[in-house]
């Protein structure tokens, strides 16, 4: 692996543990103003607070949200959008370049992929050329994969989860995102299947805490690298401290009920 991708990848994965807490902000194209993210130096100043290891938004935010003081956290610029009031919310498009993560400090890119729609070529396109332009600069690759179209039955289906992070890893991410299958073990077998971080996402918001600090264990004791989840951390009543708990459970192995204990609920 190039020197300049390692110094990056490090920024937003722990050297120690191999793993990571990312929040994902870049909702605001899809959805708007979502509460939560309304202040965007006050969310991120939130997650850096709890511990996070990576935020994640669209190029225009970043100056909304640049820190100039107190801890750090790792920067990924979000390449592809779409909108909810498209004809075609599942066609993601590309909107940015490395380049412009790069002017922008990022230590990371994503790319949102859709398998099964319509557009699947064009996606599958997208990606393998921001992930080829990020070898040549050294940038690490986020590939965010799920199964949405006319063909796919279950976007849960170990299966088709499987085959969302392989194809992730074979276009050249560094990190992919998916949904988490359910349980310990076919969850295993996504990660087994995948020789890069694999992270799961949050999915709709939860109402429990505990299902979703639950999730999260289980996900970590199939193999896998953390999470990468937005509605269901900047939305908590209890942010800083979820993001707390995450970090006990995420990087230094702490049980559910201690974690909970730790938040307080």
């Amino acid at each position: 692996m190039q020197i300049g991708k390692s110094v990056r990848i490090e920024r937003i994965i722990n050297r120690n543990t191999g793993r990571t807490i990312i929040v994902p902000m870049d909702h605001g194209v899809s959805v708007g103003p979502l509460k939560g993210l309304r202040n965007m130096r006050r969310a991120v100043n939130d997650m850096v607070k709890g511990g996070a290891n990576a935020v994640l938004m669209h190029k225009g935010l970043v100056r909304c949200s640049h820190r100039e003081e107190g801890g750090d956290v790792g920067l990924i610029v979000h390449l592809s959008a779409s909108t909810s009031l498209s004809p075609t919310p599942n066609a993601k498009t590309l909107v940015g370049t490395v380049e412009d993560g790069l002017r922008l400090g990022a230590d990371a890119v994503s790319v949102h992929v859709n398998l099964g729609d319509e557009t699947e070529s064009k996606m599958l396109s997208d990606l393998g050329e921001v992930a080829s332009a990020a070898t040549s600069w050294g940038v690490p690759v986020l590939a965010m994969v799920y199964a949405r179209g006319p063909k796919i039955k279950d976007e849960f289906d170990p299966e088709v989860v499987a085959h969302c992070a392989r194809m992730g890893e074979e276009l050249g991410a560094d990190i992919v995102k998916v949904s988490y299958t359910g349980n310990v073990e076919t969850f295993g077998e996504v990660v087994d299947g995948c020789c890069i971080p694999v992270v799961i996402a949050g999915g709709p918001k939860l109402d429990s805490t505990r299902d979703f600090l639950q999730m999260v264990s289980d996900s970590i004791t199939a193999g896998g690298a953390g999470l990468s989840v937005g509605r269901n951390v900047f939305q908590h009543k209890n942010r800083v401290r979820l993001v707390q708990a995450l970090h006990k459970i995420v990087h230094e192995d702490v049980s559910v009920d201690d974690a909970l204990k730790y938040i307080g609920e």
